[in-house]
């Protein structure tokens, strides 16, 4: 899909059957805030589900220095690790299949 056809979402959802990515990147890819990001991720993942053939799959956030990764929420970006009180979090990365 060219740069300029589609929407924001149409584009974000291309790139993620592409390859795996993270919310910062795509905010950067796609001149958006972190948060639009994750909003329209949540969107595709919504319409991926409807598609037979197609589904989000997330790698959930991680701790850098104890490793934890049972977040809550998969989609989201957490400020800091509930286990040992770090700040350093791997942020999620999506992909479609």
């Amino acid at each position: 899909m060219p740069e300029s056809s589609g929407t924001t979402r149409e584009r974000i959802a291309a790139r993620l059957r592409e390859a795996p990515a993270t919310p910062s990147a795509l905010a950067r890819e796609f001149a958006i805030t972190t948060e639009s990001a994750l909003s329209h991720v949540e969107h595709v993942s919504r319409t991926a589900e409807s598609a037979a053939d197609e589904r989000l799959l997330v790698a959930p956030p991680e701790c850098r220095e104890c490793g934890f990764s049972g977040f809550d929420d998969p989609l989201n970006v957490p400020s800091r690790c509930p286990s040992c009180k770090a700040e350093s979090i791997e942020e999620p990365a999506f992909v479609i299949e």
